[in-house]
Formats: structure tokens, sequence, C-alpha cells
């Protein structure tokens, strides 16, 4: 393992079109951003101290989103201490790129803990990032070279989110699709090259829910599926015509995980005591009907997965990894000894991150919890709250200051 300072990051010149591969996660909680992904092949079980570290980098500065990785690269944010925030790319060894700066992010006095957000997204030779003020980002990913700075809030007439916008923008064909938030503009599609506005959601004037949304298929119909301040929202890709809304408010209007899909079903959840709801999706996409909904599994920010039927997730109010049946909303188990944290899957796995810092490998199971293995993550500062990654046989953990990856492929 080796450990990498950034205060001396150089730039070296990579490929000029960042090819995305099989094993590559260009967004947030994998390629379709429902918390799954792609790798096969990968550790079963851990020793007791944990999957090697392959190496560590210090110096990120303050921040909770997810590290991403496309075409050989892993790119991650920090704030420093002046509040600026600053795109990071390494090489799979954890070797330094480029170090960008692409202005402000949230500090101090705020409402909210201090650090970047918006996890970076990966779209051929552009990454989009989107501040926590606002401001979607498009940096050329060579060298780090920021193209264009758009102010969503001044575009659109939008108010500044609470807590800080907190989204992976959506990038569909040459169409970024974002959420500012403001009137008659709810959501906005972007030309990805230049900027200009595409589309914007007119007659739905909701503010975002940090939410990143998520695209989907029903029939010949595509949808985007995002949560908002007070509903869950479907809006055709190519025109930003609003097909439904369906009311699901939370208290705070903190509703930042993004939905699942499954044949028909869609399943939503909030923390605060909203908790879930599965919703039927019909035929032709244009109308959603409930079909139940539970109190048990009100995860708050830390995101859900679907394996075979069930709903794997941890709850907020009571601090528990939690199993639901898709199909009737039935508790199959739940199990403090997680507590709370993010969950996501690969290779018919549940990894949980805790907010203790320990991260778990789980067999998933509709009868009982089934832990496999367990290690704490030692490096890093602040909370354990950024969703990890898992691409190319790593599992990437980001930590506050910190970014480690642990080789997890099965004979490494």
């Amino acid at each position: 393992m080796k450990r990498i300072a950034l205060f001396s990051m150089f730039v070296v010149i990579i490929a000029s079109a960042v090819r995305v591969h099989g094993g590559d996660c260009p967004r947030f909680r994998g390629p379709a951003g429902d918390g799954k992904f792609s790798e096969t092949g990968l550790l079963k079980k851990w020793p007791d101290s944990g999957p090697k570290l392959a190496w560590s980098v210090k110096g990120l500065g303050k921040g909770f989103c997810s590290p991403t990785v496309a075409g050989g690269i892993v790119y991650v944010t920090g704030m420093d201490d002046q509040d600026q925030g600053y795109l990071c790319a390494f090489g799979l060894d954890g070797s330094p790129k480029w170090k960008t700066n692409y202005g402000p992010e949230m500090g101090k006095g705020g409402p909210a803990k201090p650090g970047t957000r918006g996890t970076a997204t990966i779209d051929g030779d552009r990454i989009f990032v989107m501040s926590s003020f606002g401001k979607l980002v498009m940096v050329e990913a060579a060298k780090g070279e920021v193209l264009k700075s758009i102010d969503l809030l001044e575009r659109f007439g939008a108010e500044q989110a609470k807590f800080g916008f907190a989204e992976c923008v959506l990038v569909d064909g040459g169409k970024v699709i974002c959420t500012p938030g403001g009137p008659d503009a709810s959501l906005a599609a972007l030309d990805k090259n230049t900027g200009e506005t595409i589309w914007q959601t007119r007659g739905l004037s909701q503010p975002s829910g940090y939410c990143s949304a998520r695209l989907i298929r029903r029939g010949s119909q595509r949808l985007v599926l995002t949560m908002l301040e007070k509903a869950l929202v479907a809006i055709d890709p190519d025109t930003g015509k609003v097909l439904w809304q369906h009311e699901y408010p939370q208290r705070f209007g903190v509703q930042p995980n993004p939905p699942l899909y499954e044949d028909g079903m869609i399943y939503i959840c909030s923390g605060a005591n909203a908790g879930g709801q599965m919703l039927e999706l019909a035929d032709d996409g244009l109308s959603v009907t409930p079909k139940w909904a539970d109190k048990t599994l009100d995860c708050q920010m830390h995101g859900v997965v679907l394996i075979d039927g069930c709903i794997y997730g941890t709850a907020q109010s009571s601090p528990s990894l939690v199993c639901l049946e898709l199909k009737t909303g039935k508790v199959m188990w739940t199990t403090a000894d997680t507590g709370r944290g993010v969950v996501v899957t690969a290779d018919g796995m549940l990894y949980v991150y805790s907010e203790k810092g320990v991260m778990h490998l789980v067999k998933p199971d509709p009868k009982a919890f089934v832990p496999v293995s367990r290690f704490t993550v030692s490096e890093g500062t602040d909370e354990h709250w950024a969703h990890p990654t898992i691409a190319n046989g790593r599992l990437y953990i980001r930590h506050g200051d910190a970014l480690m990856a642990y080789d997890i492929k099965a004979g490494s």
C-alpha cells in the first residue's frame, strides 16, 4: 500500500476522451444510479483486518461526495480552508493527475456541514459537477480545464438550497438534466456542449429534494424520476413535459434517496419517520398507483437497494439495517448490528458503510441477517457519509479528507 499526499499536485495529460469501460462507475451509486455496481468476481469474505488497502490519498479537504471512475481515472471533489471547491483526478494506482478549482462551496456558518456535496458525472471527455451553490461546472477531462460555469439560480430564478445542492447530474445523450428548483424549472435540461437551455419543466416549481435523478423505461416511454421537496415526479427526458407527480412530503424537504425501479414497481423512501412507499407504474408509464406504505425503513440519505425481490436499507429513527419484501412491504427482518449507514450492492453481496466508520459485508437473505465480514475505516476526517463506489475490482471509500482504494477482487 502506498500513501500519496496532495500538497504537490501536478498535471499529467491523459486520454483526450475518457471511455467508460464495463467495470467503471461514471456516476453516483452505480452506472444506473440504483446502488448496484456491475463488478463480478469479488471476494465473498474478507480477512479479519479487512481487504488489502491498495492506496490512499490525504488532503482532499472537506466533502461528502462519492468518487467516480472512468477510463482509468478516479475523480473526487473536496473543499479547502478558503471554502473553494476542487475536482481532483487520480490514476488507478493513486497517482495524482490534476487538481482544478471550480469555485466556492458551502463553508461554515450555514445550517449544513461544510464541504462538497455533488458527485461528479463523467461523460466522454466532459465532467460535470454541481456545486452546493447551484453552479453547474463543465470540466474538460484531459487536463481538468473548466470550460463553463453556469449559475442555475440566476438563469432559472431559483433560491439557494438550504443544505446546499447535492445532486449528481444526469447526462442523457446531448443533454445534462439537473434540478435548479426554480419557478417553472424544478428540472431543466442543458446542452452538454454549449450549456444552452433545451427545456425546463413548465408548470412545475418545487424546490430540489437533494436527489440525483434516474432514467428508466416503461414500454416505449422513457422517464426521468426524481424526488423534489414534496413529491416524486416523472419527466419526459426529450421534451421536459411533466408526465405525473406523486405527492410525498418530508417535513424538512430532504429527499435524497434515488427511487428504485423494477418491472413497473417504483419504491421511494425518506427519513424523519416519513418511511417508504411502493407505487405501480402504468404500462404506458403515464400514471402511478400506490400499493403499500411502510414506516420502518425511513432511510435518511444513505440509499436503498433492491435484490431478488427484497429492499435493503438502513433506518434513521431506529438505526438498523432493514429488509422489506418489495411486493408487499412486509418487514422481513431488522438488525441493529450495522446501525445507520450507506447501503450498496455488487456481485450478490451487500456493502453497509456505517456512520461509525465500519464497513460490513453482508449476504442478502430475506429470512435473516447474515453478516460475513467487517473492518473499520481508520483514515480520514469528519462524518462517514460519502457513498462508497465499487469499480474495476476496487472498493473506494471517501472519508472526508481521505480517499482509500481497497482490493476486493477475488484472487488479488
